[in-house]
């Protein structure tokens, strides 16, 4: 059923776009944004998704509770784990993430977006401060290379969710800072941080939190409205890997044993399922942790994004075989 319905919106969303693939089109819809700005030089790239504007609701200043305090996520879900000097550790549960995909927040005084893609697997923690001020990140309903478009309520600007940086609109190149946060289940988060908080269930949204949506998604051949070019080296398309900058490690290499390299270090520990393959995400297939840390033992700003969307966007980027 799942792919029935991918590939009717795919049908619809492809035909209206190639239709319209152009600026003056979408500048109806989004009649506040600067098009006149832009690194987009082939328009065909960007897609409705589906939802309109905002039809995908980001949240703001969510609730917390304490650790101990929660009983419904199962043990091996995944949480993106936030972990920044002068804050209690908190995880943001993926389980409401794939509703929402993004949320702002504010820890230690620090204003941020934690953002999960997931058509791209991807879950990247961003520092929501640019030179234009502290910006408040919503769903555009686009996509562009399967990845999700964000945009901003203050210049209503467009931004690319698996790079961090503006493509559309008066803050065109800007470049949000990542912060070195990851994805780990539940339990792991938890048994290292049992005074940390979590995230609360959302409210007033009629979400069914702890569902997937994208049924069995990871262990398709094609992404979602994706039209670009495959991965080299026989890599398959929605395989796992880590990107740190421009270099991507396969998570197969890990899981063979930890990898040091390039003055990282990159671990896997099993005990972590996907978010894209059961329809019951505690009951998905098992998938790990990864971790990734530089020489001093410090956590590294990364991304565990499916192998076609690294080479979207970085289609020079090095692929970390080993040998």
């Amino acid at each position: 059923m799942f792919f029935r319905t991918l590939a009717s919106a795919a049908v619809i969303a492809l035909s209206g776009s190639l239709a319209n693939a152009s600026p003056e089109f979408w500048s109806f819809e989004w009649p506040d944004t600067d098009f006149e700005k832009t690194t987009v030089e082939n328009w065909v790239e960007i897609l409705s998704g589906g939802p309109p504007k905002d039809g995908i609701p980001a949240l703001t200043d969510p609730q917390f509770i304490r650790v101990a305090d929660e009983m419904d996520i199962g043990g091996r879900e995944p949480v993106i784990a936030v972990e920044i000097d002068g804050a209690e550790p908190r995880a943001y549960p993926v389980r409401y993430l794939t509703w929402h995909e993004i949320v702002n927040d504010t820890v230690a005084g620090v204003p941020i977006a934690v953002t999960f893609c997931p058509l791209c697997n991807s879950g990247i923690t961003f520092d929501r401060r640019t030179e234009a001020g502290v910006l408040n990140f919503g769903v555009s309903g686009k996509l562009r290379n399967s990845d999700m478009v964000m945009f901003d309520r203050e210049t209503q600007s467009w931004w690319q969710q698996a790079i961090g940086t503006g493509i559309v609109g008066e803050l065109t190149g800007v470049e949000l800072f990542q912060l070195p946060t990851w994805m780990e289940s539940w339990d792991q988060f938890r048994a290292r941080n049992p005074d940390g908080i979590v995230m609360a269930e959302p409210t007033g949204h009629n979400r069914p939190y702890g569902s997937n949506p994208y049924v069995g998604y990871d262990g398709s051949h094609r992404p979602f409205l994706y039209s670009g070019e495959l991965p080299p080296h026989d890599i398959p398309a929605l395989v796992r890997v880590v990107r740190v900058g421009e270099q991507a490690w396969p998570v197969s290499r890990l899981r063979a044993g930890t990898v040091s390299e390039n003055g990282l270090t990159l671990s896997w520990e099993e005990g972590q399922v996907s978010a894209l393959d059961a329809r019951d995400i505690a009951e998905a297939k098992e998938v790990g942790t990864v971790r990734v840390r530089d020489a001093s033992g410090a956590d590294v700003a990364h991304d565990v994004m499916f192998a076609f969307a690294f080479h979207a966007f970085f289609p020079d980027g090095e692929w970390m075989l080993g040998s």
